[in-house]
């Protein structure tokens, strides 16, 4: 599903180069939930950004779902963001002069959605994350953990091949950030694969496999089975010392 090798990522100024992500390995199937730790400042930021193509590579190889996207033009680039993509992102990012239904709406009418897709597509959303009553209802009416809720919704309504989530319960109290992993397990449960980016080692321990980066590299894969899940082999390389 998200495959890379030999990845970099250099941001260069007129005095400093600065080597984000460098020799970056590493290959997520399709239907695995990944959680990404690592300390603050060691590349996890970058690799989401560059997994969600948002961001350009320097160099190396990137597949999204067998596609190529080195050399693709920002039109090309969105358009596969746009079809394989959802993101959660720890500020929620909801509009708040918008009722939960426009904030879902919003991404589907960029697509081209007709009405009446776009509010199917709506309503099964708000529905899967237990927020269907409330769909009149404005992000201020609402608790954090309801909030994530629909930012989720807003994801799963374009029907993501891959969900990308960055610190996804980083607002939230204990209580509401497990049930906001619950339904990250359940929708993971339901075919989508995960990609979370997570300060949390609670959280991470309940994702499927995990991922360690630091200083710009993968440098601790960890393939054991959690909560059930399948055994699936490695394809991330340690970096030689």
């Amino acid at each position: 599903m998200l495959k890379m090798n030999q990845l970099s990522k250099v941001y260069r100024t007129h005095m400093i180069e600065t080597h984000a992500l460098r020799g970056f390995d590493i290959h997520v199937r399709e239907g695995e939930f990944v959680a990404v730790t690592g300390p603050s400042g060691s590349g996890k930021t970058t690799f989401l950004n560059i997994a969600g193509l948002l961001e350009e590579f320097s160099d190396g190889e990137y597949l999204l779902d067998g596609v190529s996207v080195r050399g693709l033009d920002d039109n090309a680039r969105s358009r596969l963001r746009n079809e394989k993509i959802g993101f959660i992102f720890q500020g929620f990012n909801l509009i708040p002069d918008l009722n939960l239904f426009d904030n879902v709406d919003v991404p589907l009418r960029y697509r081209g959605f007709g009405a009446a897709e776009r509010k199917q597509r709506i309503e099964h959303a708000l529905g899967r994350v237990g927020l269907l009553s409330r769909m009149k209802h404005y992000p201020s009416e609402l608790s954090g953990g309801q909030q994530q809720r629909v930012a989720i919704a807003r994801a799963l309504a374009g029907s993501p091949r891959l969900l990308l989530a960055d610190e996804p319960t980083g607002n939230l109290d204990s209580l509401m950030a497990r049930g906001v992993m619950e339904l990250l397990e359940e929708i993971h449960a339901q075919g989508t694969t995960i990609v979370m980016v997570t300060h949390d080692p609670e959280l991470a321990a309940r994702a499927q496999r995990n991922v360690h980066i630091i200083d710009g590299q993968v440098t601790d894969l960890d393939d054991a089975p959690r909560l059930g899940a399948d055994v699936m082999p490695s394809s991330a390389t340690v970096p030689a010392n």
